[in-house]
């Protein structure tokens, strides 16, 4: 499993030169996911169909890319389309919420009493190295608790999820104001001696796994600061904007560029049976700034080309517009916005026929997706894990990746 050069930065910080710690850092792959939940049209972001029974009200405006256009509602979007790839083809065959979520983050298909890791689990296990410190999968959402999410399936806990509460560092990290560094020490002491001796007569994978989540909380007391928003220049703040989800952008940005494996972030709600025009209007009128402002900035700091950026939802939107002006559930025709690590640049894969009811060129699964993830970050989606002694494949091996998309 690849991790990249920069995989040994946590054990060569305290004896390399800071500009070949700080050269390492920026070469370690990353993942940002954003994740718009409740079904993202594809008619009004990345595949439009301007008059046509099914195409809506809104146009299709070129973008940085010749050839390729994407809704009028994202304009900041399309000037960044040069360092963003599409997939136009997706049929997951599903029209229902959770199964869709499911599908889309582990890649795979539900089956009855089986359990497999999200998409940031699994690279945060495959990207994981004896030097790193903070957390490798990180969530941002509104009401984040800092607790550990159950996303990690077999892989265990230390590569579950922490939820983040908005904007804000995590709960609990910061020492009452009536305990001294000297009684804090006494206390770790105390801790190591005591956890030493119980797993010298019996250590389990339950203790262990204790004991990593202590010393993980322990470093995130250390490494405070890097949650905190506000060391971020006031100029930053107003170029990804006041509200939550431009916050998470720059949030996410600052994560991955402090050493964190995998951020995700939240958009909601799409699920627009009624008055989906208005609602897409409003949503990706939030959304498109921040996002494209995250790409920019990701480019320019060169860290794009160690960043994959994913945008996707658990499906897409009807074609058909009901009577109260909205689009239904639709997981047969649908499209994901991707660009950065491993990608070609200025891809378009897949394509629906003139009304997007239908997959006409390159279709491609859920399963598809989760390889293309994998390779454009350097790992080998063929690889398995070796969970209590059980060889696991790391993607569904009845899928392959998009050759297309990799650089």
């Amino acid at each position: 499993m690849a991790a990249g050069a920069g995989a040994l930065i946590g054990g060569l910080d305290a004896l390399a030169a800071p500009a070949a710690v700080a050269q390492m850092a920026r070469e370690q792959k990353r993942l940002i996911i954003v994740r718009m939940h409740g079904g993202l049209s594809q008619l009004e972001s990345w595949d439009p169909k301007p008059n046509t029974d099914t195409g809506g009200p809104f146009r299709a405006i070129p973008t940085s890319v010749p050839g390729i256009h994407i809704s009028e509602l994202l304009p900041h979007t399309a000037k960044q389309m040069h360092h963003l790839a599409l997939v136009r083809g997706i049929n997951t065959r599903n029209d229902d919420h959770g199964k869709g979520t499911y599908m889309m983050a582990t890649g795979r298909h539900p089956v009855p009493g089986q359990s497999f890791p999200e998409l940031g689990a699994v690279v945060a296990r495959a990207m994981d190295h004896s030097g790193q410190s903070l957390p490798g999968h990180i969530n941002i959402a509104a009401g984040g608790s800092g607790g550990r999410n159950n996303d990690a399936a077999y892989l265990g806990p230390k590569y579950a999820s922490i939820s983040l509460g908005g904007a804000q560092p995590p709960a609990y990290t910061t020492r009452p104001a009536g305990v001294t560094d000297q009684t804090s020490q006494s206390q770790e002491d105390f801790r190591r001696r005591a956890n030493d001796r119980f797993a010298g007569h019996r250590r389990t994978a339950e203790t262990d796994a204790y004991v990593q989540s202590y010393e993980q909380a322990q470093e995130l007391v250390r490494q405070r600061e890097v949650f905190d928003l506000s060391k971020e220049p006031a100029k930053d703040h107003e170029r990804y904007g006041s509200h939550d989800f431009g916050k998470h952008c720059l949030l996410a940005r600052r994560l991955v560029e402090k050493g964190v494996t995998c951020v995700q972030v939240s958009h909601s709600n799409y699920d627009t049976h009624n008055e989906n025009f208005e609602f897409h209007f409003e949503q990706l009128g939030e959304f498109d700034k921040p996002f494209a402002t995250l790409v920019g900035d990701l480019a320019d700091r060169g860290l794009l080309q160690h960043t994959l950026v994913v945008v996707l939802s658990e499906f897409g939107r009807t074609p058909r517009i009901n009577q109260y002006y909205g689009r239904d559930h639709w997981g047969h025709a649908w499209s994901v916005c991707m660009g950065g690590a491993g990608l070609k640049r200025g891809a378009v894969v897949g394509k629906t026929n003139d009304n997007g009811t239908a997959v006409t060129d390159r279709q491609v699964d859920a399963g598809h997706m989760f390889h293309t993830y994998l390779r454009a970050l350097g790992v080998n989606s063929r690889h398995h894990f070796s969970i209590g002694g059980q060889r696991i494949p790391m993607a569904d091996p009845a899928f392959e990746a998009i050759d297309e998309l990799i650089a």
